[in-house]
């Protein structure tokens, strides 16, 4: 697999437009209906959505996972308070769904949105914004280990993501000093950046900082939302430099990336 090809790797952004091959409007009984429309939008279609409480004040993120493959608990709370940092959501519940495996050795991305067509149970009701994340047990299908290109994580729609469980783990037991948490917090996190509209995904940058070599990733040295940040090795040496220099392994959003999130709605 070719470096900035169509679908990015490790962080990768996997944008999907309005695709779907169930109706957007299904019944779940005679007397109602489940309005999925505005969850089918474009990837940072609802950056303002997520950031401010304009429209909705409560944030609701449905965790379907593989059995076996459950983030932790140390990343999800990682990723709790980077929301309650970011948003002005003060309203977030976490939904978890065990699953089965749908038994695949790889996972494209049409057989990623075929699962959440499946098993995504939660979507916007009310003042209630709601996020499907999917923790998977099989690997991308565009991952090429020789070269340590693996992705961990992507979003596609405004409102889902998958988190490839198995190969987030198979990363972090090579490293001595980056756990499991550290590598699950990192993908929620950049993944959340693009779902929040980073780098003009459905939004426009306060100043242009989009990096020219890599669409949707920022140009600003050390940066969360980097494009050097896409590929297993790159990510697995950026993160231990951090952690040898007594830095936080995580990357932050710069200056930049804040004031995009800012002008969105968010902090």
């Amino acid at each position: 697999m070719k470096k900035r090809n169509v679908l990015y790797t490790i962080f990768g952004l996997m944008l999907l437009i309005g695709c779907s091959k169930d109706s957007d409007i299904t019944s779940s009984n005679s007397s109602s209906t489940i309005d999925k429309s505005g969850n089918r939008l474009t990837t940072g279609a609802s950056a303002s959505d997520l950031l401010a409480n304009t429209n909705f004040d409560k944030l609701l993120i449905e965790i379907g996972y593989v059995s076996g493959h459950q983030p932790t608990t140390e990343a999800i709370t990682n990723f709790e308070n980077f929301l309650r940092a970011r948003t002005y959501k003060e309203n977030i519940e976490f939904k978890y769904t065990p699953l089965t495996s749908p038994g695949e050795e790889t996972l494209t991305l049409d057989e990623v949105v075929d699962l959440e067509n499946k098993n995504r149970t939660e979507y916007n009701d009310g003042s209630t914004l709601a996020i499907y994340i999917y923790f998977a047990d099989a690997p991308s299908d565009s991952d090429n280990p020789d070269e340590g290109t693996v992705t961990l994580g992507a979003v596609y729609r405004n409102t889902s993501m998958i988190a490839y469980e198995a190969t987030i783990r198979d990363l972090a037991n090579a490293s001595s000093v980056v756990t499991v948490a550290d590598v699950e917090t990192a993908t929620l996190f950049h993944e959340f950046g693009h779902l929040f509209g980073l780098v003009n995904l459905s939004t426009q940058s306060v100043n242009d900082h989009e990096d020219p070599d890599a669409s949707n990733h920022c140009n600003v040295a050390g940066c969360l939302m980097r494009a050097e940040l896409e590929f297993g090795t790159s990510l697995l040496k950026t993160m231990q430099n951090r952690a040898s220099k007594g830095l936080a392994s995580i990357p932050e959003f710069d200056s930049e990336c804040l004031l995009d999130l800012q002008k969105y709605g968010g902090r």
